[in-house]
Parts: structure tokens; sequence; C-alpha cells
């Protein structure tokens, strides 16, 4: 990239410099030649009167035999000038015997073709270019001045060698200086160049390590006010989110391969049960009715207990993708009163008691939400209170709406427990799919570790959160906390005591 940005500075500058020697030269060669013009326009009076009077005195045979009475053109300055004085049909009458034409180009005198004799003569005093034999001669300018009182024209000449030369002088200075200049310059650009791209450089060599697989790399951070800066931090968040989408994934993989083993040995054991007691009445081994109707109860339970933990599996499935849920107002308030009288009717050994969250006395916390799914994570949650709480243990239903920072509230239900609680080291995980505790939270009791998952997931989903606290005096305290809606006014349900 480095050398491909040098190239194109130098192309352009090479074209720049060109551009510059060939504008000035022709400035020059018409500056110099508007100079040479007005040499012309100055001497032609006096060249005019000096010929024509050495051109009568040679008619006359009055000049000298040496000439040192004709006129002298040096003395106006014009040394190398030619002049001569032609008829009405261009032949030449009278040369200027002083001129300071040299023997070098003595043979490129400007002799004039009918043409451009026509083309002076209808051009008096208008100074113009007569082409000269190359190489010998650049060519002259030329004028046709016509003489007073008779058909004569003096044609005066001076050659434009002086010029040619000059400019052509001034090009190759002009281009040997700009070329040497762009050379240095482009040394000078190329190191300045490399050392403006090495940010650049440094990104390759962190992506490449990035792609090699070290996804902890980053690129240096440089001033936000430059591109690089601005590209350094753009690739930083891209990767930083990157990183996080592949750990994210690699959670997932770890989840679902742990998923997928749970739950093939949760299915197993039914499964081997079921299979083993058919395969024992095959070969005969269950011919005792009442053996053969306690093994058929055993089928029965097991299958209903592969059933209950299919229903859990597709329930989380469902979970996890997202799917559009029924939103409509709902009152934890009624919920825990509905939660209360289901409860005594499924044990009714248990006190349970609906409460506030800080008193005796609850009040409303609502907010918008699926009303069955919130109803089956109080159910669970009681279930999970029920199966490890020993009998009689009384259980609290607790509603209540809680503060939080900048003014925000939650609508918040807890069930409470008095039972044995739960370990610190199990409380970590216990909202983990087929996750049970070591102690009394075994498969014989019933569950299949995926209650509490279930709860999380739809907790989640409604935009909550779900948190275990040992509850005062001993147990576990199972608090859900969801977005606080203001519903319309409505009369308070009757709350038994």
């Amino acid at each position: 990239m480095r050398t491909k940005l040098v190239t194109v500075m130098l192309g352009l500058m090479i074209i720049a410099i060109f551009a510059t020697a060939l504008s000035s030269s022709h400035t020059l060669k018409i500056s110099m030649t508007n100079q040479i013009d007005d040499q012309l326009n100055a001497s032609w009076p006096t060249m005019a009167y000096g010929l024509n009077k050495a051109y009568v005195n040679s008619l006359n045979n009055n000049s000298s035999t040496d000439g040192s009475g004709d006129f002298d053109p040096t003395l106006l300055g014009l040394n190398s000038s030619y002049a001569d004085i032609r008829d009405e049909d261009g032949k030449i009458v009278y040369i200027m015997p002083r001129s300071r034409v040299s023997p070098s180009n003595a043979s490129d005198l400007p002799l004039l073709n009918p043409a451009q004799i026509e083309q002076l003569a209808t051009t008096p005093l208008v100074p113009s270019t007569v082409p000269g034999s190359f190489p010998t001669s650049s060519g002259w300018r030329t004028m046709m001045v016509p003489l007073e009182s008779s058909n004569l024209n003096l044609f005066l000449a001076l050659p434009l060698d002086t010029v040619d030369t000059t400019v052509r002088q001034t090009a190759v200075l002009v281009l040997s200086t700009g070329l040497l200049a762009a050379l240095v310059m482009s040394m000078i650009a190329y190191a300045l160049t490399g050392r403006s791209l090495q940010p650049l450089n440094n990104v390759e060599r962190t992506a490449s390590m990035i792609a090699a697989g070290d996804l902890s790399q980053r690129v240096t951070d440089y001033p936000s006010e430059t591109e690089v800066g601005r590209l350094s931090r753009s690739l930083n968040a891209m990767l930083a989110q990157i990183e996080k989408a592949f750990h994210d994934r690699q959670a997932s993989e770890r989840k679902m391969r742990r998923f997928i083993q749970d739950a093939s040995h949760e299915l197993r054991t039914p499964l081997v049960t079921i299979q083993g007691y058919s395969e024992f009445y095959r070969y005969g081994g269950l011919t005792d009715p009442e053996a053969l109707d306690s093994a058929m109860r055993r089928i029965e339970a097991e299958s209903k207990r592969m059933a209950r933990l299919v229903e859990d599996l597709l329930m989380l499935a469902r979970l996890d993708e997202q799917r559009p849920m029924e939103k409509q107002p709902v009152d934890l308030l009624v919920l825990g009163q509905d939660a209360v009288e289901d409860t005594k009717v499924r044990a009714p050994d248990r006190t349970v008691k609906l409460v506030g969250l800080t008193s005796e006395r609850p009040s409303p916390a609502s907010t918008v939400g699926d009303d069955a799914r919130i109803r089956q994570v109080i159910a669970n949650l009681l279930t999970n209170a029920l199966r490890y709480t020993p009998e009689g243990t009384p259980i609290e239903i607790a509603v209540g709406v809680r503060s939080l920072v900048a003014g925000a509230m939650d609508a918040v239900i807890e069930i409470r427990d008095h039972g044995p609680g739960i370990p610190a080291e199990d409380a970590k995980r216990i909202f983990e799919r087929f996750y049970r505790a070591d102690s009394s939270r075994q498969r014989e009791t019933g569950g299949s570790g995926l209650g509490l998952a279930i709860v999380a997931a739809i907790v989640q989903q409604h935009g909550g959160s779900v948190a275990l606290a040992d509850t005062a005096g001993g147990g576990a305290t199972m608090s859900i906390s969801l977005p606080y809606v203001p519903l319309v006014e409505r009369p308070e349900p009757e709350i038994e005591d």
C-alpha cells in the first residue's frame, strides 16, 4: 500500500513537472517573441530612413567604396538583424551592406515565397514568423514596412535562435530540477508514509493473531480524532462482541451437551424399568397375580414420570424459542390468594398464609404478562416447598411492591418455607436444569430437577428475576420480582385468615 501511494504521488508530481515545463516554456517564448516585436517596432523607422538613404546613395554612385557611409544597424543594438529593400513584386533591390549575419546561418536568410510576400504586403507593420531550415536556424521574426514616396518596401528580420535556445534551456532546467525534487520528495514521502501506516501494520498483525485463534488480542488504541483511532475503537468493539459471542456459543454448547446427557440419564431410568418388567413378564416371571399387579403399577408410575419429564422438556424448549406470550394485566395478589386455596386442598396438614412483604397484610402487586405461566411459576415453587420440607411445615406466600433505585418498582411474590433450607453450595446451582441437591432432593422424591429451571426461564421471559434467600428463623425463600405496572383500581379480594 505504501509503495502504491508513493508511486501515485510520484506520477502526479511528474505530470505536474512536465505541465509546468511546457507552460513556462510557452510563456517564455511568447514573452521573448514580444520583446523582438518591440525591437522591430522601435527600430523600423530609423532602419527605413537609413536604409532608404543608403539605397538612394548607391543609385547615385555617391557611397564610399569601403561602405563607411552605409547605415550601421549595430547603433540600434540589432547585431544579428537582416534588412533589405524590395519592390512591389518582392524582388530584392538593395541589401543592408553592414548586416551582421554570421556565416553559419548566411544561407538561411529569409527567402520569401510569393504567398508570404503577399501576406506581409497585406499586413504591413505587423510582425510575423518565417520558419528557418532546421536544425541550422530556428526561423526569423519579420516585418514589412512600406517606404514613403515610392513603391518599395523595407523588409526587416531578427533571428529566433536565441529565443529557441533560451526556451530549451529553461525547459531542461525546469524538468531536471523538478524531477530531482520529485525523486527526493518521493524518498521522503516513502519514509513518512511508512511511519504513518505503522498503526495499520499493527492492526494487521493483531488481526493475524486473532485469525490464528487468539480472540483475547486487541488493537492498540490511537487518538480518537484520527481515522486509525476510530478504526481501532470500532475493531475492538467488534472483537469484544465476537469474543463474547464465541464464549456464549461454547457455553451454550456445553450447556446443551450437559442437558442432553442429563435428559438421557433421566429418561433411561424409567425406560430401563419398563423394559425390565416387560422382559420379566415375557419370560414368565410374573405368573403370580399380585406380582403382575405390582409390576404393572411400577410400569404405570414410570410411564407417568417419563411423561412428566417429556412435558417439562417440551416446556423448556418452547421457552428457549422465545415464543410470543399472551400479555395481559396480572395481579399477583389474586394469584397468591388462589395459590393459598389450592395448597390447602393439596396439603390439608399444612398451614398456608397470604402475607405482605414486610407486614401481615399483603398489598396489590400488578404486572403485565402471561397469567397461566405466572401461575405455573407459583405452582412449581409451592410444589418444591411441599416436596422438600417435612410434613406440617408452615408455608407463607408474601405479595407486595418493592421500591428500587431511580424510582422504579417491582411486583414481588415470595414463597417462604420453614424447612431445613438449602445449603450455600447448592444455592448457586439450584436453578440449573436437572440439578438436585445431594441430601434429601433425590430422584426418589419424584423430582427431575427441571421445576426451578422452568421457573427461571418463565420469569426471565417476563423480564423479571428469581432469587433464593434464607427465611427468617430457618428455611428457604423463593422470591419472584416482575416489573410493576399499575392497574385500574378495583376492589381488593377478601383475604381469609
